[in-house]
């Protein structure tokens, strides 16, 4: 399973936890540099950012994959947007936490959410 993460870098701890909720190893983190210019387009520098990445289409298609999103939401919805037309379909999540009464501010892996079959379901209730 690879990881494709733009925001902090993951533990060694977050990477166990994540393997273990998806119930197999994460084998590759493409730590991806997310820094946009507030005065451009976010839209053109979201495509920027996933050429960046260099995967084929096949790649896309084909490569199981998990996204640590951007924490700026604008930017990770233009991110998922990107993603979900190059891949044919919305990818899957992380979502991180704080770790509750840690002396030093830190996170864990709290869910992962499948988006593609989030999508399904909500077109069920329109």
């Amino acid at each position: 399973m690879l990881l494709l993460n733009f925001a902090h870098p993951f533990t060694e701890r977050q990477r166990a936890q994540l393997g273990a909720l998806v119930g197999t190893p994460i084998e590759n983190i493409l730590d991806i540099q997310t820094q946009f210019d507030p005065n451009e387009s976010f839209a053109a520098q979201a495509v920027a950012l996933i050429d960046s990445v260099g995967m084929s289409r096949e790649q896309w298609q084909h490569t199981p994959l998990i996204v640590n999103p951007p924490s700026l939401s604008a930017i990770a919805c233009a991110v998922i947007a990107e993603l979900h037309g190059r891949m044919g379909y919305f990818p899957t999540i992380v979502r991180l936490r704080p770790v509750p009464d840690a002396v030093v501010p830190s996170f864990e892996v709290a869910e992962v959410i499948a988006l593609n079959p989030l999508r399904e379901e909500a077109r069920r209730r329109r």
